[in-house]
């Protein structure tokens, strides 16, 4: 999606690295790490720090042959944005836009029924924490995919921190190679996957609900689509293929879902239109777990938002391929808006 007119997009080897605090007690940064194989097997990373509010925001969670979902989140109390290390997770930049790496030690709650973390405080209680290793590196396979957007003279826009999601997001199509290891299992793995990194105030209710589809097809095809449907019926349609090593934007999305009792996606079709061609896309959720994340406004009302994150087998141009649907809504007597 292109910027609009008077409105250019930055980003420098620099921005790899956290950023200077800003006022907003919303500041958050953020980056983000998925992989998958064909086994299937893989997950996602991510921390974001929120330093003004003094945690980080630490999740983790890995996508097991057998069908089961090791997840855990911590929130770690945090005084600075120095680093992204948080509740033995950390992430670290080797080579700008090359090369990065992911670790974590811990624990994870291992679900066999994943659709228990819909209430976390029974899903906690009721499934064994067993000990938990990750050690991955990344090499980048593409270009990058978007920055920080600022004025043309390269003077920051004005916003509300009350009412942003994320002022600056990038994300670049990944290979990724390592260890995983839960409870006595251990796999190595050897895979794709996307990542992504964000700075600026953010709130997740700021946004009404977005469909989110990384996916990859091997090192030389890959795509994100993406749409972003805010309160008053604005959306942001776009994302990009990669092909070739190079990357052709998204001009029109469309994504259509069936869903089981729980509004949770089973299968899905996108239709990516780009400057050269239409892509057809059919998706089959293998895995999904329902998480969530609660803020209380200022008039007392407590505000929902549930995110449902989905290993996703993803069929186009007669390939398969593995990644993510991540739908995030709102959720409005009982029920998730997006639907």
């Amino acid at each position: 999606m292109k910027p609009p007119e008077g409105i250019i997009v930055r980003l420098a080897p620099e921005d790899e690295y956290t950023h200077p605090i800003e006022e907003a007690k919303n500041f958050n940064e953020s980056m983000y790490f998925n992989l998958f194989d064909a086994t299937p097997l893989g997950g996602w990373f991510r921390i974001g720090n929120r330093p003004n509010e003094g945690y980080a925001e630490m999740s983790c969670c890995l996508y097991l042959p057998d069908g089961s979902i090791g997840f855990m989140y911590g929130r770690p109390e945090i005084s600075n944005n120095d680093a992204f290390d948080a509740a033995g997770m950390k992430f670290s930049t080797i080579e700008p836009f090359k090369k990065l790496k992911v670790t974590y030690d811990g624990q994870v709650c291992l679900l066999k029924n994943p659709y228990d973390m819909a209430d976390p405080k029974k899903a906690f209680t009721q499934n064994p924490l067993v000990p938990c290793r990750v050690d991955l590196d990344y090499d980048g396979l593409s270009p990058m995919y978007g920055g920080e957007a600022v004025k043309a003279d390269g003077s920051p826009i004005e916003e509300k921190p009350e009412e942003s999601f994320a002022r600056a997001h990038y994300e670049q199509h990944i290979s990724g190679r390592g260890l995983i290891r839960v409870g006595d299992r251990e796999w190595t793995i050897d895979g794709h996957g996307l990542r992504d990194h964000s700075w600026g105030p953010r709130y997740w209710q700021n946004i009404y609900w977005y469909r989110w589809l990384p996916m990859n097809f091997g090192p030389g095809f890959g795509m994100m689509i993406s749409i972003v449907t805010m309160a008053d019926g604005k959306q942001r349609i776009g994302g990009m293929v990669l092909r070739d090593n190079e990357y052709v934007l998204i001009d029109d999305v469309r994504i259509e879902a069936d869903y089981d009792e729980h509004y949770y996606q089973t299968t899905l079709k996108a239709w990516a239109r780009t400057a050269e061609r239409e892509y057809q896309v059919e998706g089959r959720v293998v895995s999904l777990i329902p998480l969530r994340n609660r803020r209380k406004a200022p008039d007392g009302t407590v505000l929902h938002t549930r995110i449902t994150e989905g290993m996703t087998e993803y069929r186009c141009d007669g390939r398969v391929g593995y990644g993510m649907s991540e739908f995030l809504d709102q959720v409005v007597d009982g029920r998730p808006v997006g639907l």
